[in-house]
């Protein structure tokens, strides 16, 4: 968007949208582009245009690689165990598999409460790409330690710090990005992100196949290989990327004061002051996000979205359930992850060209019902695989557009939008833990894809619902009513939000 655009957009609010409603007040509005910096008044739509194009490239170059890196460390980190499962470590430990989905959910007993606290401190925090990086050399000397558990219990113990170790890590990346990118570019950078995730998914199994042939190397199993050889990598990773990874806009080091004003004001131009600008205080931030009622309708669709996802917890046993040797089930996890990093990266380009949400949600709903019916009632192995080939896409995809969703439609303040997006991790991360214990009765597992499948329904519910309320508030904002404005402000929209002429957009 050039300088003069911007000029125009502010310039443009109606101005029946004076109104002088105690809750609601909006004034004419100059007021958002009396903010912009001098430096960027006089430039041309050539100059904004290269300067914006250049902030773009350089932050592509950087942060995306960087984090993708992490996330896809990440990944392995917190999905090794379902691959030691093939390797041995429940013969080795003498545990149920009862006790081994414990195992898995508890991670998410350390990982979800400290997410709410790590998002409201990364808001106060100069330099946050430091901050996430040291997140990520503390969760890889965890990982490596696990090698180390003689019993069931130590294992819980290392797999509950492991996950409050890596609680800095997800909801403080999402987060990351929304500071840097716009509205039409957030989308394909959460879509890299999970592309990120998917790497993750197909080399860790393609990864673990190749460890376990290191299996009595030393005395030392298999399992026992892989958390070594990847926690240690993770360590040395996370420190080489703590040099890496730049700050805030508005602080950054590798951005000329030119740049920074422009990479500030084209975030501030969508949505009002941004970070580094806003004095809304953190808690002050975190009280308004518990009482956005979109908050609640978007923690729901997420828990019901993070059931349907709860398959790559699982995905190695699912895959097993084909009746292959554990080598050749490994190697077969990684073609559907691979196939959704590319689904998820059209899904998001196209959601960022034609600004929609609702639909392609919808579509990912609709294909996932189907391939949840596939291996309840067939034990055909191609018809089988092929349902596992589309899952990992149809089933995690709407996750995406829901983190963009939320950091669009609960903006501002900056620190209610990293509230908002460590609840909606967190307390929707919980279904993770339930969600473990319904991997049982192969080969068909009736009780993970009938949950799934019901999940799947409550969520295209309980997202309709959600479009129909947003609607409305649109209408309300463009009604120029005072009183109606007056209420979508009081539902969470900021005043300047409103003199930015914003809307709840993609549905």
């Amino acid at each position: 968007m050039s300088a003069l655009e911007l000029k125009k957009r502010q310039c443009s609010v109606h101005t029946d949208d004076n109104v002088s409603s105690a809750e609601g007040q909006v004034g004419h509005t100059t007021t958002a582009y009396q903010r912009m910096p001098e430096s960027l008044q006089n430039l041309s739509d050539e100059e904004f245009t290269s300067l914006n194009k250049k902030i773009v490239r350089k932050i592509d170059l950087l942060v995306l690689p960087t984090i993708g890196i992490l996330y896809i460390l990440n990944y392995i980190d917190r999905q090794n165990l379902a691959a030691a499962k093939l390797q041995g470590i429940t013969q080795d430990l003498n545990m149920t598999t009862e006790q081994f989905a414990t195992a898995v959910s508890i991670l998410f007993v350390g990982y979800l409460p400290f997410q709410i606290p790590s998002n409201l401190l990364i808001t106060k925090i100069s330099r946050p790409g430091m901050y996430i990086c040291l997140a990520v050399a503390i969760w890889g000397c965890i990982s490596a330690a696990t090698a180390a558990v003689k019993t069931y219990g130590q294992l819980l113990a290392v797999r509950a710090i492991l996950g409050a170790a890596e609680a800095v890590f997800f909801p403080g990346a999402i987060y990351y990005l929304s500071a840097w990118y716009t509205k039409v570019e957030l989308g394909k950078r959460i879509a890299g992100l999970y592309i990120a995730q998917q790497v993750g998914n197909a080399f860790g199994g393609l990864f673990a196949a190749a460890v376990l042939q290191l299996d009595g190397v030393h005395n030392i199993s298999g399992w026992q290989w892989l958390f070594i050889i990847e926690g240690s990598a993770t360590v040395g990773v996370g420190v080489i990327c703590a040099c890496i990874m730049p700050e805030f806009p508005h602080n950054s080091r590798i951005l000329s004061q030119l740049e920074r004003d422009v990479a500030v004001w084209r975030i501030e131009s969508e949505s009002g002051a941004a970070e580094g600008t806003e004095k809304e205080g953190t808690m002050k931030g975190f009280f308004k996000a518990l009482s956005d009622w979109k908050l609640i309708l978007l923690i729901l669709c997420n828990m019901l979205s993070q059931a349907q996802g709860s398959i790559a917890n699982y995905f190695p046993t699912l895959v097993d359930s084909l009746n292959f040797s554990s080598t050749i089930s490994l190697l077969l996890t990684a073609p559907p992850y691979i196939l959704a990093g590319a689904v998820y990266y059209c899904l998001m380009f196209y959601s960022d060209r034609k600004n929609t949400v609702y639909p392609l949600i919808m579509v990912c709903i609709s294909i996932s019902i189907v391939m949840y019916i596939i291996p309840m009632v067939t034990l055909n192995v191609g018809a089988r695989y092929f349902s596992m080939m589309i899952l990992p896409f149809a089933s995690v995809g709407p996750q995406l557009l829901l983190y963009k969703t939320l950091n669009l439609h609960l903006a501002r303040p900056v620190s209610k939008r990293a509230a908002a997006s460590a609840l909606v991790n967190a307390i929707g991360g919980t279904s993770n833990i339930w969600a473990s214990y319904l991997y049982y009765q192969e080969p068909h597992f009736y009780a993970a894809f009938g949950t799934l499948m019901g999940a799947a329904f409550l969520f295209a519910i309980t997202i309709t619902v959600y479009r129909w309320l947003v609607l409305r508030e649109n209408r309300r904002l463009d009604s120029g009513d005072p009183d109606e404005i007056a209420k979508v402000v009081k539902g969470g929209v900021t005043e300047e939000m409103v003199q930015l002429n914003w809307r709840y957009e993609m549905f």
